[in-house]
């Protein structure tokens, strides 16, 4: 059975071609004169063709030599090609991916990290808790490969596999008024102190909140929702907030209240360097499309 040329059959046909001479291609090959010469001689067994016109002065391509030759250089660099994605792809998979995410929506990036430890081979994934702030910082200096992160997205990442998270209900301290209604409506915070991050630009969940509000908000440093239960929970000021945190957080010294305020809703995504594009990236959007997916 004719398994056809060895990548060392056709290497050595291709450095003969371009040196036009066996010793010098022997040289940049580091192998003997006679084992070149051999593998040219299996080479044109096997094709049936001759690739070489020789002389005791010279080595010419044949006509045939000249039509293959194109073809010998493709395959060789397909093979390096080749070669190069792979080492490449068994270093990632043998190296953490490291993610930050913001607290908010932690259970969500540890189904992400599920989702890869079930790979096979399986991919390690660090889990970064990071807020806003931190986890543009993390991006920058590139300590992370990737963050779940909101809007707004820092400025000159690439971002994708969005998801939208509804604001439906108000924090309020436990022993608040509001604490005990049913319901709440937009227009029962007139002269309330509503908490909202200090940067709020056009288009955020904040800024049309706060342009819903009929009195002005509290402006403060909201890096971190969950913790800025805090704030809710000392009396400074009432927390509009999504589900999922009313899901996932339970504190004794704060109240969730359904809000009425049409379900604006807060933008999440994956967030990356695009110039740091890796395969460990590519895995990332892959799992967070695999969790939506599943989710939807």
């Amino acid at each position: 059975m004719n398994d056809g040329p060895s990548h060392r059959e056709i290497a050595c046909f291709v450095s003969v071609a371009r040196h036009l001479s066996f010793s010098q291609a022997a040289g940049y090959l580091g192998m003997s004169q006679p084992a070149v010469s051999q593998a040219i001689a299996r080479l044109e067994r096997s094709l049936g063709l001759r690739l070489f016109e020789r002389t005791s002065r010279e080595v010419r391509l044949s006509d045939a030599g000249k039509a293959l030759l194109p073809h010998a250089e493709a395959l060789l660099d397909s093979m390096a090609a080749f070669s190069a994605e792979a080492a490449r792809l068994a270093e990632t998979v043998g190296r953490p991916i490291t993610l930050a995410y913001c607290p908010l929506v932690g259970v969500f990036a540890a189904q992400v990290a599920r989702v890869l430890a079930g790979r096979t081979p399986a991919v390690q994934v660090e889990l970064r808790r990071a807020g806003w702030s931190t986890a543009t910082a993390d991006l920058t200096q590139g300590v992370v490969s990737a963050a779940l992160m909101a809007t707004p997205f820092p400025a000159g990442y690439a971002t994708t596999a969005r998801f939208h998270l509804p604001i439906t209900h108000l924090a309020v301290p436990a022993r608040h008024p509001m604490a005990t209604a049913v319901r709440v409506g937009v227009t029962q915070l007139t002269d309330r102190q509503v908490l909202m991050p200090r940067a709020r630009p056009p288009g955020s969940v904040w800024h049309l909140l706060a342009t819903r509000l009929r009195s002005r908000p509290v402006s403060v440093d909201i890096d971190d929702i969950p913790a800025a239960l805090d704030l809710v929970a000392a009396g400074m000021g009432l927390l509009p907030v999504p589900r999922l945190l009313v899901e996932t957080v339970r504190r004794p010294d704060v109240r969730f209240v359904p809000l009425d305020a049409g379900q604006p809703r807060m933008v999440y995504g994956l967030v990356w360097a695009s110039e740091r594009a890796s395969a460990e990236v590519m895995m990332l959007i892959q799992a967070v499309r695999e969790v939506l997916r599943a989710q939807s």
